[in-house]
């Protein structure tokens, strides 16, 4: 039984899938029917648009074409009417321009060149399309006018505007290079910005339309003056305002500056009153010096030269910054060359009046005009990279002009330094120009200064002996690698070297024409003072000041030789004391035995012994009294050195025969005792007493 309830329920499972699977194949059958129905629908739809779509677009495109045609028509229109408003605005520029380019550019400098620039379109539209219009002439005649108009204003901009640096300004200016305090570079503002720039937008407007150049004539004759001006100005300053020391500061760097930014002022010498020195700036000749006042004149226009060489440079530097702002590039150099000519001119022909005037200075035997050539050239050295540096791009002939001077001033320099030398030698001995009282002569003392006037400026020297080629001169052994072309090759080795030549040699004729002066003296121990007191002089001054150390480059020891001399000297001069010391030194004098009496002839001895001391004692004292040794140490010596050699004799001699009845007029003879010769002596070479 349970296999057939089986069977039977599996059959109407069987029947019910069955069943609803034919459910389902009808339900297909009529989707399908379904879809048939829309898709042929849908055919006929769409074919229907498609009908309608083409005879839409039969009626269309012909209109768009037409609608086409009819918008070019329009453009072309447009752009017509827009040519005509333009060509016919070309004829009315001359109406609308003429009042401003009239009126000028002064004070509306941007409208002006827009209605310049109207105007130059108007005349290249009648230049190409109407060249026999009659406005084509207006324009033009307006174009013109406007150009002028713009030349004459940069003319008038640069004139109004463009001043002279004041003198405090430039010395400020060139006291920024060397003030320590001063971290931001100075500049000069020559012209307002507003101005300024006026002036690039004329100057560009010039060279790009204008097709004119003449404006940078213009430019350079403006700024030149004022160039000129500027450092006359500071010439003029210096005149009125320079002290006596030549030495010159502006109110805003006073505190700061230490020092003028290029020299130091030329020592003078003080009034010496024991060595009676006569001032540097007498000649060291037999002529008379400039009278006294003009050396301090001369350093003030040194002083003065040195400050417009630094002033030139820095001005000039300005000058090119602002030139690069307004002249074109392809210009500047030309311009700025034209531009310094006048100043540098000047300052040229100032160093070469200088040089001139030293020149016949040294005609005159006046060596010491020389001097103030060394600062200036010290100066010029110096400054010479900065001047090559911004005379940069100029012509030949305006570099070479600084070169010139610096070679004629060497020049003149080496002539005065040799000549000097031998002027040194054969100054002559002249007897009414020897010192009355044996003190330092005129030419030790003028020789002396004048070679540490050499100290501050011993590259110069150095470089003035080389220039000349004075090694063969000086017999100095030359190293072949210091040997150049120019002075520049020389190191500094060699220079000192050759300076040092040049002092000894100096020094040396000095020694010999010292001793030939002091064979002028009749007496031989007012001579050996002379020698003394110069030979102590050039000692003393040698070793107060580097020259000893620049002597001695070239000769060994050289104040063992001085002293040696001076020794020479005193001892020359402590034989003029022997007709003092002979008498009572001498043999043969009486001896005597108490109470035993003494023959006439040995009383007489001794009375003419005690007579020779008394009157070689006057007679020394008395005129060597007014003899002058003005080194007080060298005095104490000479003095104690004679108290030993005359009083140690008197005293025994005078105690030898004090108690001797030589005598009855005891005073006569015995006039001194030791204390009043020690007196008598200790008042040598001293006038007051």
């Amino acid at each position: 039984m349970i296999p057939s309830e089986d069977a039977a329920v599996r059959k109407r499972d069987i029947e019910d899938r069955l069943r609803q699977e034919q459910e389902t194949l009808s339900f297909i059958r009529e989707s399908l029917e379904k879809s048939d129905q829309l898709t042929k629908n849908m055919v006929s739809i769409l074919s229907s648009f498609e009908s309608r779509l083409m005879q839409l677009e039969n009626s269309i495109i012909p209109v768009h074409k037409q609608t086409e045609n009819l918008q070019r028509l329009q453009d072309n229109v447009d752009k017509t009417l827009s040519c005509l408003d333009h060509v016919i605005s070309y004829y009315h520029v001359a109406k609308d321009t003429e009042k401003i380019i009239k009126e000028g550019p002064a004070g509306r400098l941007e409208e002006y060149l827009s209605c310049m620039a109207k105007i130059q379109k108007a005349v290249e539209y009648f230049q190409d399309n109407n060249p026999d219009s009659p406005e084509l002439n207006r324009v033009k005649f307006l174009f013109e006018k406007g150009k002028e108009s713009l030349e004459s204003e940069f003319r008038n901009l640069l004139t109004r505007n463009s001043k002279p640096v004041p003198s405090v300004v430039i010395l400020d200016l060139i006291a920024g290079d060397d003030d320590i305090e001063t971290t931001d570079e100075m500049t000069l503002e020559h012209l307002p910005e507003n101005i300024l720039q006026d002036l690039i937008c004329i100057s560009g407007w010039l060279v790009e339309y204008g097709r004119n150049l003449d404006f940078m004539n213009v430019y350079y004759q403006i700024r030149s003056n004022q160039l000129d001006r500027s450092i006359r100005g500071l010439k003029e300053h210096f005149r009125k305002n320079s002290s006596s020391s030549g030495i010159l500061y502006s109110p805003a760097m006073q505190n700061k500056r230490k020092d003028t930014p290029s020299k130091k002022a030329i020592k003078r010498p003080g009034h010496d009153h024991e060595l009676r020195v006569k001032h540097l700036s007498e000649p060291l000749s037999d002529k008379h010096g400039p009278p006294a006042g003009k050396e301090d004149i001369m350093d003030s226009e040194i002083d003065s030269y040195i400050h417009c060489i630094s002033a030139f440079v820095k001005l000039v530097q300005s000058e090119y910054q602002l030139l690069t702002d307004i002249i074109p590039e392809h210009h500047q150099k030309r311009t700025f060359d034209s531009l310094i000519q006048e100043a540098l001119d000047s300052l040229m022909v100032e160093g070469e009046n200088i040089v001139s005037t030293a020149r016949r200075a040294i005609m005159r035997h006046d060596y010491s005009a020389v001097l103030t050539i060394f600062p200036i050239l010290k100066h010029l050295k110096l400054m010479k990279q900065e001047f090559d540096q911004v005379l940069q791009g100029t012509a030949a002939s305006t570099k070479n002009k600084l070169p010139v001077l610096i070679t004629s001033m060497e020049t003149t320099g080496a002539k005065a330094l040799e000549e000097f030398a031998d002027s040194i030698k054969n100054d002559p001995d002249k007897e009414y120009n020897m010192p009355k009282d044996g003190t330092v002569h005129e030419l030790t003392s003028n020789a002396i200064l004048f070679l540490q006037q050499l100290l501050d400026f011993q590259e110069t020297a150095s470089a003035m002996l080389a220039s000349q080629v004075l090694g063969d001169t000086y017999h100095i052994p030359l190293d072949p690698r210091e040997i150049g072309t120019s002075s520049s090759s020389y190191n500094s080795e060699f220079n000192r070297r050759l300076l040092s030549n040049y002092i000894c040699k100096i020094l040396g004729n000095l020694q010999l024409n010292l001793h030939s002066k002091a064979k002028v003296y009749e007496d031989a121990a007012l001579g050996a003072v002379f020698l003394l007191n110069n030979f102590n002089y050039i000692l003393k001054s040698l070793e107060k000041s580097e020259l000893i150390q620049l002597v001695a480059v070239s000769q060994k020891h050289p104040d063992k030789a001085y002293r040696s001399h001076i020794e020479e000297q005193l001892q020359t001069y402590q034989r003029s004391w022997l007709k003092v010391t002979t008498p009572l030194t001498e043999g043969n004098l009486p001896a005597f035995q108490p109470g035993t009496k003494l023959k006439d002839k040995e009383r007489q001895a001794i009375k003419d012994r005690f007579k020779a001391f008394n009157d070689g004692l006057e007679e020394l004292c008395k005129i060597q009294k007014s003899w002058a040794i003005p080194d007080k140490e060298q005095r104490d010596t000479i003095r104690r050195a004679q108290k030993d050699n005359v009083t140690v004799a008197y005293r025994v001699f005078w105690q030898r025969y004090s108690n001797v009845p030589f005598t009855k007029n005891v005073e006569k003879y015995m006039k001194y005792k030791v204390e009043q010769v020690e007196e008598m002596i200790e008042k040598l070479f001293d006038t007051s007493a």
